[in-house]
């Protein structure tokens, strides 16, 4: 599962986990300070800020080539480029600052951080071992000229496969960065498969786009997303080479959270 559904609403898991491990450790600082009147609100507001920009600044460091053509997409936090280990070591040092300071708030903020960090740390490890044992779904799509394709059918290369559709604008947005991909990154299988359009209308936005169709499938019944449990678009599969499912991303991506992707196939 990538994504949680409320509703119409769909929430891409890993911030579900992140705002459950936050909300959980401002409760356990709530509770475990109000007898010393030391809150470790503002404390754990600026753990998790701080962790969070430093844990972007260091994915834009890593992936500083990508983000070079196109340096205002640096603040376009949608690609979901963050790196944790540098953001977990940021919020620790800030943590560990201000109770240096002031001691009524280590027991209270100590209580916080342990509680967040088991939420957070325990529900990714829950959803990574998941996520690991999933292969690619047993399914057959269409290409444009209406001829089966079977997913589980394999070259021997990892694959890349994204759930779109045109009227999602996202999705529009990120397709030439796949495009780009596909050409320049011939030992990766990409799969742009579409949810729930025509041919017709399909054709006519690739066409309209200036886009190749040479990966485009199609999947009028949603299958894939309901299979993978993608309820959101769009949504980015990553495949290696046996079909079991390495990483995933809700979301749009960039180049830089592409490439990111890419090497987790290398894992």
């Amino acid at each position: 599962m990538t994504s949680l559904t409320l509703g119409s609403l769909a929430i891409p898991l890993p911030h579900v986990l992140l705002y459950l491990g936050f909300f959980a450790a401002l409760f356990a600082g709530w509770l475990a300070g109000r007898k010393r009147g030391a809150n470790p609100e503002g404390a754990l507001f600026a753990m998790f800020l701080g962790g969070l920009l430093v844990a972007r600044l260091a994915f834009v460091a890593r992936y500083a080539g990508q983000y070079g053509a196109t340096p205002l997409s640096i603040v376009d936090i949608r690609d979901g480029g963050f790196l944790a280990l540098p953001g977990i070591l940021a919020a620790v040092l800030i943590g560990g600052l201000l109770a240096w300071r002031k001691i009524a708030l280590r027991r209270p903020l100590a209580v916080a951080a342990v509680v967040g960090a088991c939420v957070w740390g325990g529900g990714n490890a829950v959803t990574s071992a998941l996520e690991r044992s999933q292969q690619i779904p047993e399914l057959t799509v269409l290409d444009l000229g209406g001829q089966p394709v079977d997913l589980r059918v394999l070259d021997g290369r990892p694959m890349v496969v994204n759930l779109w559709a045109s009227w999602c604008p996202p999705c529009r947005r990120e397709m030439p960065v796949l495009e780009a991909a596909q050409q320049h990154r011939s030992d990766v299988r990409f799969l742009l498969v579409n949810q729930g359009e025509s041919a017709e209308a399909v054709r006519g936005f690739l066409r309209d786009q200036g886009l190749s169709d040479a990966a485009i499938l199609l999947d009028s019944g949603n299958r894939l997303g309901q299979a993978t449990g993608s309820y959101g678009m769009p949504t980015t599969l990553f495949y290696d080479a046996q079909g079991r499912l390495k990483h995933s991303q809700m979301g749009e991506l960039s180049a830089a959270s592409l490439e990111y992707g890419l090497g987790r196939l290398k894992d």
